[in-house]
């Protein structure tokens, strides 16, 4: 049965991709690189920033160490707090607080699983008034491997479990709502039903990849889902 609901971030509860993509082009300028806006897509959309720059890096020819890498993400989560700060409204996606609000109605436990930092993630769900809605938030600076790895949807289940024994809940009893490639790989890896919302890629490459494809969270039927996972 459907017990929790588990959200990716980037691309889903915000729409700030083009701003994480600026600030990436940013670092490789930096360093003297070029940026790749299909290299960008492929190494980085879905995948936490240290995946991203240091598989940029090296397919570059660029060896960099582990000391120098957490400087460039530190510099990129600065500069992206200022970009949040100087924006008049935050980018939320439609209907996210009503859906938030449904799942808690249906007694649903809600995660988040991104290759984001907590930090970043926490600063951006304080402002948006919308953390109190997460039973656990998994960043990409508390797992080894990034999306398309299963490490932070599994990660998601084992503090659900630790906060609810009674739960039991296995990765069979997840859906996890995600938009890119890597993400809903990783969900799939993790033994998870994944909804796949066109934010970021078209509603035909989401069905393509998906178990079910949405546009809006309107358009997800909970009853559908819970049939499924029955």
């Amino acid at each position: 049965m459907l017990k929790a609901v588990l959200f990716d971030f980037n691309g889903v509860i915000i729409n700030d991709e083009s701003i994480h993509q600026d600030l990436i082009n940013e670092l490789l300028l930096g360093e003297n690189l070029r940026p790749d806006v299909l290299e960008y897509q492929e190494l980085c959309l879905g995948r936490s920033d240290r995946a991203c720059l240091k598989d940029i890096l090296s397919r570059r020819g660029r060896v960099v160490s582990d000391e120098y890498l957490e400087q460039l993400i530190e510099t990129k989560t600065k500069y992206y707090r200022q970009e949040i700060e100087n924006l008049r409204s935050l980018p939320i996606y439609p209907e996210l607080q009503e859906f938030l609000l449904l799942l808690k109605q249906r007694n649903l436990k809600i995660g988040l699983v991104t290759g984001s930092v907590v930090s970043e993630v926490e600063f951006i769900l304080n402002k948006a008034d919308l953390i109190s809605y997460f039973d656990v938030i998994v960043g990409g600076d508390e797992i080894p491997n990034s999306k398309p790895e299963p490490d932070g949807y599994l990660l998601a289940v084992d503090r659900l479990n630790q906060l609810d024994p009674t739960l039991q809940l296995q990765p069979e009893n997840c859906l996890v709502i995600e938009d890119t490639p890597a993400g809903i790989t990783a969900a799939k890896k993790a033994g998870m039903q994944v909804v796949g919302i066109a934010n970021t890629y078209p509603y035909h490459f989401m069905q393509r990849i998906s178990d079910w494809a949405i546009d809006y969270f309107s358009d997800l039927e909970l009853e559908r889902v819970e049939k499924v996972l029955t």
